[in-house]
């Protein structure tokens, strides 16, 4: 834990704020607010702020035509049956009920499957991959109102190492 005693720029209307630690892992942050809370300090004037943020993406797997496909037909198959439960609540279909959401699963399921790998195919090779993008900070700063930042800084050096 770093301490700062610098203080942020405030945006339009809202109050200045002074960094009292910064950590480089998020839950150590968040251990600080919670420790901030238990000793009852007003919270709602503190801010976890991500400093250095970067974009990180997680490839996943292999994205091979096959996989886009079935993808695809899982997809579909949530949106046919989507659909077709909102014509049964629409409509009086009695016995043909089950039949609609039969139906709806399967020609959505296809219709999905099908643009699936049709979309994969015209990738033509590049990104043959699946991956998750999320954002990263380097270090995470907690921040509260300039007026109690005296209060924090202090309840803070109590809090116990990790």
């Amino acid at each position: 834990m770093d301490e700062a005693t610098t203080p942020a720029a405030p945006a339009q209307g809202e109050p200045s704020r002074t960094t009292v630690a910064t950590y480089n892992q998020y839950r150590d942050a968040e251990r600080a607010v919670d420790f901030l809370s238990d000793k009852g300090f007003p919270v709602e004037r503190a801010a976890i702020v991500g400093t250095g943020l970067k974009t990180v993406e997680q490839i996943a797997g292999r994205m091979t035509t096959g996989r886009a496909a079935l993808i695809g037909a899982g997809q579909g198959a949530m949106i046919g049956l989507f659909f077709a439960l909102l014509l049964g609540l629409f409509f009086t279909i009695d016995e043909a009920f089950f039949g609609v959401l039969l139906y709806g699963l399967i020609v959505g399921a296809l219709f999905g499957a099908t643009f699936g790998a049709i979309t994969q195919a015209m990738q033509g090779g590049r990104r043959d991959f699946a991956s998750v993008r999320g954002m990263q900070a380097e270090r995470y700063e907690v921040q509260v109102d300039h007026e109690v930042s005296a209060q924090a800084k202090q309840l803070l050096t109590e809090l116990p190492a990790s």
